[in-house]
């Protein structure tokens, strides 16, 4: 199939970082190619203020237009969301497609979401985007087909009547009410059990679903994409010592994510909220990885994460020449295709952990094997030695000081 053509447009404020510009400019540049686009022009404006009716300056998209039309492009892509006013004015003077950086992320989550949820969220973070964006009464939005922007879950097509698109947005939300409502149930249940949660966490594309599938030998959906993983998916494993852990794979984060999909996967982000310790994986051999691990920082704390123990894994050691320095702590550095690495990982984790948790000393006897089990499954087991005068083992290791069976399990 062939690959839809598209131009950027990009306006850099003077005082701007130009460090953080390009980058910004290079990432839609790969969203654009996640989404299936070939980018074949990009028009950067130096530009002090924004024009409130078309952004940029008539000349600019005048020389957009001619560009466009140079290289048989039928779709335009701005770096910045865009007001209703603008996208319809800019469209009228391009006379082609026109959306932003917020359209092209939704069309990608819109392209990713796997399960039921996943899916309700995504339409509506795009219903919430399109309602004030519609242009008239009774035009028609085919949710299928017609390029980059215009993709959805759903098959039927949608007319874009306002009160019927608002009929939607309330049955979703009431949709999405119950599945949060059994979010807190299994949360309750996860308390009441004491399973320990890992969140994955991490900028798109930092190795995320690849460590998760090694890890636990699943399926979680892996490539080399932007946004390859957008519904989280929990999976049982045991750390090397022997204790179980719930590991969460989520959804990658980005800068300038659209705020509205910020508020529509609360619940999905929410598994980091809910965890008990957090692994930030980083990709340490991309160019802005720096400025990725900021940006995972600034809203691990917009969701109030930021307390949470966390290890950081600067993944892809492979694909660096040279030495690599860890610029945050506790950290490691892996590449999380190979086995011994994801060992490493594992052991580190541990770890971590030991440093914050309350160290233990007991004797179970030998007929209490189920004690000695649970111990095992829920606390980092160091040394197990069995005493023949007792008849019981001397058992050593480190347990969460806040853990609910703690005195049953101590006594």
């Amino acid at each position: 199939m062939e690959k839809e053509q598209v131009v950027l447009v990009a306006r850099k404020a003077p005082r701007e970082d130009e460090g953080r510009f390009y980058s910004s400019l290079n990432e839609l540049q790969s969203l654009t190619e996640t989404a299936g686009g070939q980018v074949c022009g990009v028009a950067v404006q130096n530009k002090e203020r924004i024009h409130p009716a078309t952004y940029l300056g008539e000349g600019k998209l005048e020389e957009i237009k001619e560009e466009a039309e140079g290289k048989d492009a039928q779709l335009v892509i701005f770096n910045d969301e865009l007001s209703p006013s603008q996208l319809r004015n800019i469209s009228d003077r391009l006379e082609r497609r026109v959306i932003d950086r917020s359209q092209l992320i939704l069309d990608i989550f819109a392209s990713r979401a796997r399960t039921k949820e996943g899916k309700l969220q995504v339409e509506l973070a795009q219903l919430e985007y399109l309602l004030p964006r519609l242009a008239g009464q009774g035009t028609e939005l085919s949710r299928l087909g017609g390029g980059i922007g215009t993709r959805g879950p759903g098959e039927t097509k949608l007319e874009t009547d306002r009160r019927h698109i608002q009929r939607r947005i309330d049955d979703i939300k009431r949709r999405l009410k119950t599945v949060v409502k059994q979010r807190e149930q299994y949360r309750k249940k996860r308390v009441e059990n004491f399973a320990f949660q890992i969140a994955v966490v991490g900028y798109t594309n930092a190795g995320k679903s690849t460590f998760f599938n090694r890890l636990t030998d699943s399926d979680s959906f892996e490539e080399d994409l932007l946004f390859a993983t957008l519904d989280p998916l929990t999976r049982q494993i045991r750390l090397p010592s022997g204790m179980r852990v719930l590991v969460s794979d989520t959804v990658g984060f980005i800068q300038d994510l659209p705020t509205t999909l910020i508020a529509s996967f609360r619940s999905t982000l929410e598994e980091v909220t809910e965890a008990d310790f957090i692994l930030h994986m980083v990709d340490a051999s991309h160019p802005d990885y720096s400025e990725h691990e900021k940006t995972v920082h600034r809203l691990l704390r917009d969701l109030q994460a930021d307390h949470l123990p966390s290890l950081t894994a600067y993944n892809k050691i492979d694909l660096i020449s040279g030495e690599f320095v860890p610029p945050s702590n506790p950290s490691i550095s892996v590449s999380v295709k190979d086995p011994e690495d994801i060992e490493r990982l594992a052991k580190k984790i541990e770890q971590v952990l030991i440093e914050d948790w309350q160290p233990y000393k007991i004797q179970i006897p030998a007929s209490n094997g189920k004690k000695l089990e649970q111990l095992k499954g829920q606390s980092i087991v160091k040394t197990v030695q069995f005493d023949e005068e007792t008849e019981g083992y001397n058992v050593e290791g480190f347990i969460h000081p806040d853990h609910p069976s703690k005195t049953k399990f101590l006594s």
